[in-house]
């Protein structure tokens, strides 16, 4: 029984390391980017500077990636007026595939896309999802690579201190 427990364990713990592991982006601004929309306005990230931004980095066949996008539209329908923007960025490779998914996620925030995965790879996204915080100066603060849903994402303590700075 502790033969097999112990392998798990260190498994669960790289596994969680992983996830935590800083991201080298952390402290430094923010690569600026201009992404198509999939409805209404492209969107310019430098545009946005002054208010708190979460980048949300999604694929179309990512389970847990609409039950993300879904905590998010809850999280940018409260905060949204305290200077909270929300952006879902897909790096799906099909343009269809990608508006039919985010016209049936149903949220009330920018939905962009990222084909050709140029924005992906500046910020490093190595998995889905990734969530990027980026603050009121323009710096990237957090990042979040672990898909797990909860009661209260972590991150919804982070985006009040940011808020409130």
């Amino acid at each position: 029984m502790i033969d097999r427990a112990v392998p798990a364990l260190l498994s669960l713990c790289a596994a969680f390391a992983v996830c935590a592991a800083d991201s080298p982006l952390i402290g430094h601004e923010a690569p600026d980017f201009a992404l198509r929309a999939m409805v209404g306005e492209n969107v310019r990230l430098s545009e946005a500077r002054g208010q708190v931004v979460v980048l949300s980095f999604y694929g179309s066949r990512c389970n847990p990636c609409r039950a993300q996008l879904a905590e998010l539209d809850a999280v940018h329908r409260t905060y949204g007026p305290a200077g909270l923007t929300v952006y879902g960025i897909s790096i799906d490779d099909d343009p269809q595939e990608a508006r039919e998914f985010s016209t049936s996620v149903g949220v009330g925030f920018p939905m962009l896309a990222d084909p050709q995965k140029t924005v992906g790879r500046e910020y490093a996204v190595d998995r889905l999802p990734t969530i990027v915080i980026v603050d009121r100066a323009g710096r990237v603060r957090y990042v979040h690579r672990d898909p797990k849903s909860r009661s209260e994402p972590v991150y919804v303590r982070e985006l009040r201190r940011l808020l409130d700075e």
